[in-house]
């Protein structure tokens, strides 16, 4: 059997990920430490979980409506106003429970992008917008992001990539890998670019409670005129640290949010039961949670970015999710070829800033997803490793 003549066109699609290859050696590395893992490290909260125990105790295991329980779509419309002050009125059709963010982007972009339409994907980036565009026979259009710009995108990047065929504009903020986060006074200047166009936004906004400035985070769905054309992606992963659960969901127009759960019902059928009960008492219930593990980890993306500035590896101070992204560029080495010699040298695990993206050539992603104690002794590790390379700060 000839595979290459069976196998998909869609394969050519997904660009080899840069951050499995340094897992898969990590994890085959005795005495290896990994700050390359985009999960939380705390344990899903305990009301929560109990939340699912008792919903499997009552037998509720059976499918829920295709868009999600009515009752934590209801609680979904009161969490996004109460913490982001985003109105959607009618939760029962602006509201998609789905298998994690991930795949409410996949619906999104399904739903909107035609053969031929243009995607502008700033750059670098969470993985998964590009190949999604290009199975679909859209075309991704990156934008590379600048480090002078804290990595945030202008108005004026976003003009200069707009043609006839621009149909929709990912806004993935706070930034996996950067870190970076546009506030309102930046979104303004998109969304003023934006109006009177038909083009679209997904806003794709999974590390929203992760924000360390003086503000909270700040939607673009809550900016005058921009309701209409924005679909909101988050999700219970990072903020509850719930990542096994496979639970997030979209908020957006209910004819395009339509489209979309018909596109679910028939992928997916609905989300897991358990998880979705268990979500309710999330919504309810778990705000001093959010504000403690974000307490955690801003004490985390402190020390980092204070440790690699001291070492020479500059870094801008990133103001949302949980990694930083510091510049390598002074060692001369490319990207892919510090992270492997420093996994071999130190036995520490960092991913490649191209594994987002070309733009992120000369940079390296670093979660701050572990405890204290882990990072300072990754931290000490990569100081030595610099002072092989002979740089010092």
């Amino acid at each position: 059997m000839n595979y290459d003549k069976v196998i998909a066109p869609a394969a050519a699609a997904m660009r080899p990920s840069g951050i499995r290859k340094f897992f898969d050696l990590a994890s085959e590395m005795e005495g290896c430490i990994s700050l390359g893992v985009g999960e939380p490290d705390f344990k899903t909260p305990w009301c929560i979980r109990d939340a699912g125990i008792r919903s499997l105790e009552k037998g509720r295991t059976r499918y829920t409506a295709n868009a999600g329980l009515k009752e934590l779509r209801c609680e979904i419309a009161a969490y996004m106003q109460r913490r982001f002050g985003l109105e959607y009125a009618d939760p029962l059709h602006e509201i998609l429970v789905t298998v994690g963010g991930s795949e409410a982007i996949d619906m999104a972009i399904r739903s909107l992008v035609a053969p031929g339409d243009e995607v502008i994907i700033p750059e670098p980036c969470f993985v998964c917008y590009q190949p999604i565009t290009t199975l679909t026979g859209g075309v991704p259009v990156p934008v590379p992001l600048k480090a002078e710009n804290e990595f945030r995108l202008t108005a004026g990047e976003l003009k200069a990539a707009i043609t006839p065929r621009t149909k929709l504009l990912v806004l993935p903020f706070p930034c996996n890998p950067t870190g970076a986060v546009m506030e309102k006074e930046h979104l303004e200047a998109i969304a003023q670019v934006l109006r009177g166009t038909g083009i679209m936004v997904l806003s794709d906004e999974i590390y929203a409670e992760l924000n360390y400035g003086a503000e909270r985070h700040v939607s673009i769905a809550s900016l005058p005129g921009m309701a209409e054309r924005t679909i909101v992606v988050n999700g219970f992963s990072k903020a509850f640290a719930m990542t096994g659960w496979r639970l997030g969901f979209a908020c957006g127009p209910a004819p395009v949010m339509k489209i979309m759960t018909k596109l679910h019902q028939n992928c997916i059928m609905c989300a897991p039961t358990t998880s979705q009960y268990a979500a309710v008492v999330a919504m309810r219930e778990c705000d001093d949670e959010i504000e403690r593990m974000r307490r955690e980890y801003d004490v985390r993306r402190r020390l980092l970015v204070k440790r690699f500035n001291g070492m020479g590896m500059d870094c801008f101070e990133p103001k949302g999710a949980f990694y930083v992204f510091p510049s390598i560029q002074r060692t001369g080495l490319s990207s892919a070829e510090f992270c492997e010699k420093l996994l071999y040298s130190q036995k520490v695990a960092v991913v490649p800033g191209t594994a987002f993206g070309d733009s992120g050539e000369g940079f390296v992603r670093v979660s701050y997803a572990y405890s204290v104690a882990h990072l300072t002794e990754a931290l000490d590790r990569i100081e030595r490793f610099l002072k092989e390379l002979g740089v010092h700060g």
